[in-house]
């Protein structure tokens, strides 16, 4: 497994990805604009509760301050990807020089790309980029600006959600995190992410749903591992990093504590 990245002076950054073997499990929350290019192998992505699904050959882009799940298929060849990090400065350097500025953008933070000309040519500098560690930085920085002229001019939604640069605004407590209580990240995240201060986090939620968040985010991802245990037939072990547990022995001590079996006893019994 490697990862190689390239980067200017402090701010965006080239990240070339290579995966061997196992595919390749993980979460995270996306704190920067990114544009990737998938090489080789396939990529799975949920953001919230849908899943986009990407192969060889395929562009997106990922809006920034989201939370993500995904699945790196390696399949023979690896899993290799070419992706560019977009800092805020740099957009903002932009936005100074050519006048762009956006409200703020309400639709889906994941955008399938249709590479025209130019972007096929860009990809191929970067592809070249990727391969050295010689790269100068200026020149890296000129052509990762060149790169977001050339988004922006492709999907004007894309534009929006580079030109927009306020943190995430108040959003439905409710049916955020119904739609990302499987994400095991802080509630400090789940904060921001929803507009809150962490305080005002913890007090709209008691306010709504009359329990603490973590106690609510364990109920709820507890009853979704008994009924994909018990009705979907699914193995514990598959599900406890799907639904949101950073373990197994911390899901099964859960588990138990909660309904008064073990999951692996239950998934035996059903």
């Amino acid at each position: 497994m490697e990862s190689k990245k390239v980067q200017t002076l402090s701010e965006p950054k080239l990240i070339q990805n290579l995966y061997f073997g196992d595919n390749v499990e993980g979460e995270a929350f996306v704190p920067d604009h990114i544009f990737s290019y998938i090489v080789s192998g396939r990529h799975d992505v949920w953001i919230g509760s849908k899943k986009y699904a990407f192969a060889a050959g395929d562009c997106r882009f990922f809006r920034r301050n989201q939370l993500a799940k995904s699945i790196k298929h390696t399949e023979s060849d690896g899993f290799k990807s070419i992706a560019v990090h977009f800092d805020q400065n740099t957009l903002m350097e932009i936005s100074k020089e050519t006048g762009f500025k956006s409200e703020r953008f309400h639709g889906e933070g994941v955008k399938a790309i249709k590479a025209n000309g130019m972007l096929k040519k860009s990809l191929a500098t970067f592809h070249g980029y990727a391969q050295r560690r010689d790269t100068d930085a200026e020149i890296l920085r000129i052509k990762i600006k060149e790169l977001v002229l050339i988004l922006a001019a492709i999907d004007p939604e894309i534009k929006q959600m580079l030109f927009e640069f306020s943190d995430p605004g108040k959003l439905d407590l409710e049916g955020f995190m119904n739609g990302h209580y499987r994400y095991n990240v802080p509630l400090e995240k789940f904060a921001f992410l929803t507009g809150r201060s962490l305080s005002g986090f913890k007090r709209d939620f008691a306010r709504l749903f009359r329990i603490t968040p973590s106690r609510w985010l364990t109920k709820k991802r507890l009853n979704e591992a008994k009924y994909l245990i018990e009705d979907c037939r699914r193995r514990p072990s598959e599900i406890y990093l799907e639904i949101g547990f950073a373990n197994m022995s911390h899901f099964s001590y859960a588990y138990k504590k909660e309904f008064g079996i073990s999951p692996l006893q239950k998934n035996k019994n059903s």
